[in-house]
């Protein structure tokens, strides 16, 4: 199962996802560290769906070897969550502007979200772990 948190930077996706990756014993990908293996700071429009092709490609092989798997990026555009495909979407919803401007103009609010999260004590890591695992 691919499970993509998604949301502004700052909103809580790496942190959330830190929590969830224990509470489900699965891989976990974090677009920042994959960016800098990467050496791939390039947040165009191109940039951003290599990005998402990148975040793709890593947790389609934990799903194909019966793994479920967390990524956790920005993901902003419609075209790249198209891209990823994802199983189950949180949107990180806790925050309305982050540091970086151009991101904020260009994010588009997600409409096929499995879970909202909109403050930090809203569900707990077990809690929505619960809710993955029911899917």
């Amino acid at each position: 199962m691919k499970i993509l948190i998604m949301g502004l930077s700052g909103s809580g996706k790496t942190f959330l996802s830190k929590l969830l990756q224990k509470e489900l014993s699965c891989a976990w990908y974090n677009a920042d560290n994959l960016r800098e293996m990467a050496n791939d700071w390039d947040f165009s429009d191109e940039g951003r769906k290599r990005q998402s092709h990148r975040m793709k490609a890593l947790a389609d092989f934990e799903k194909e070897n019966g793994r479920k798997v967390i990524c956790d990026f920005i993901c902003p555009t419609k075209d790249a969550r198209k891209i990823f495909e994802a199983d189950f979407t949180i949107w990180m919803d806790t925050i309305k502007e982050s540091n970086y401007k151009d991101t904020d103009l260009i994010f588009q609010k997600p409409e096929n979200i499995n879970l909202r999260i909109s403050k930090w004590n809203e569900y707990s890591p077990k809690e929505v772990a619960k809710l993955i695992k029911n899917v």
